[in-house]
């Protein structure tokens, strides 16, 4: 059965095109987040602990979000590491970074993240796909206030 939900075929896979860039940073971000959770040191560990545990959890559901909505207009969404790692523009690290390292790599991620949200934009509002819209907005919502409170603790 064909899906009849008043954005083109042509729109639908621009539009997926776009989300799973999203979804293979925001899951290549996830990961990251993880990992410095288990391996962060330093004096700042319980704060930074706590707070990649809160974001890597985030993230989890927003993966799943993302994913789903790629379903929803009908294209199948990437879900492996070869994919993620040919579409995402979030590098891997090699060996574990410092805390203050940690911070800016995380930092320069959830940037990384909002702006492949807002590339897409363009596209969601010509077809009119306010649900993917709203997705995005909340998604760049979300990583601009992550990407400040990771800044803030930089200053110094």
């Amino acid at each position: 059965m064909g899906i009849n939900i008043g954005i083109s075929e042509q729109d639908r896979e621009q539009i997926a095109g776009g989300l799973s860039r999203l979804l293979a940073d925001s899951y290549t971000l996830y990961l990251k987040t993880h990992n410095y959770h288990w391996n962060v040191t330093g004096p700042m560990f319980n704060t930074l602990h706590q707070m990649f545990e809160e974001q890597y959890t985030e993230l989890a559901l927003a993966v799943d979000e993302i994913a789903e909505r790629i379903r929803a207009l009908d294209v199948y969404a990437p879900g492996s590491y070869t994919a993620f790692a040919g579409l995402t523009e979030i590098p891997e690290d090699q060996g574990v970074p410092s805390a203050n390292e940690m911070i800016e790599n995380l930092v320069a991620g959830q940037e990384a993240v909002a702006r492949t949200a807002r590339s897409i934009l363009p596209t969601v509002d010509a077809a009119n796909d306010e649900p993917t819209a709203d997705l995005l907005t909340q998604r760049m919502q979300t990583h601009e206030k992550n990407a400040w409170m990771l800044r803030s603790m930089l200053a110094a």
